[in-house]
């Protein structure tokens, strides 16, 4: 699925939640999709816990 047909789906999702749920219901479906999405990068292998918690500073000094 390419990411434009995924981009559509969220922004249809999104739409139908304000619309019929209100501000409040488009504010959960959005922040529980980008809990999904971190979750989807975790377990794609893009992400890691340690880029949450690593300060930049200790980076620079390596």
């Amino acid at each position: 699925m390419s990411m434009a047909v995924i981009g559509l789906v969220v922004g249809m999702t999104l739409g139908f939640a304000g619309y019929f749920g209100g501000f409040g219901a488009f504010l959960l479906v959005a922040a529980l999709g980008a809990v999904g999405f971190v979750a989807g990068k975790f377990i794609d292998g893009d992400l890691e816990l340690g880029d949450f918690f690593r300060s930049r500073d200790r980076d620079r000094r390596r």
